[in-house]
């Protein structure tokens, strides 16, 4: 079992991660069925997820050289990552709409999110359309 004074200081690491690391937002949203109340009809169209609007947010863009190189040049590959909050939970399939330093971009999730106890790291790819 862990001890309250662990549990006090994970708390403390996370408030002080959050204050110091995140200077964007992020917003989910999927493509949803949603009921038109007056005609009835149903139609498909974003809808964001309850809770995960203006969620604070880091979004770190690394461009690695493959060690395979061509006869012109070196491949380059960017990953992107968001790095957020440890409990958010954001549905496969779903966009992710990031602002930060006056930039907003579209991404879908790539993979597993890999979760800390201060943070987790989601590695983005560019949201290109709903499938």
């Amino acid at each position: 079992m862990v001890s309250t004074a662990v549990l006090a200081a994970r708390q403390a690491a996370r408030v002080i991660h959050e204050a110091n690391h995140y200077d964007g937002i992020f917003t989910v949203t999927i493509y949803a069925k949603v009921k038109d109340p007056v005609t009835g009809l149903t139609t498909r169209s974003e809808q964001p997820v309850q809770g995960l609007t203006d969620v604070p947010c880091h979004l770190s863009i690394e461009s690695k050289t493959a060690a395979i190189q061509s006869e012109s040049a070196a491949a380059v590959a960017q990953v992107t990552k968001l790095f957020t909050q440890p409990d958010v939970v954001i549905p496969s399939g779903s966009k992710i709409t990031v602002t930060q330093a006056g930039v907003t971009k579209a991404y879908k999730r790539s993979g597993i999110p890999a979760v800390y106890i201060s943070h987790q790291e989601i590695v983005l790819d560019v949201f290109n359309g709903w499938s």
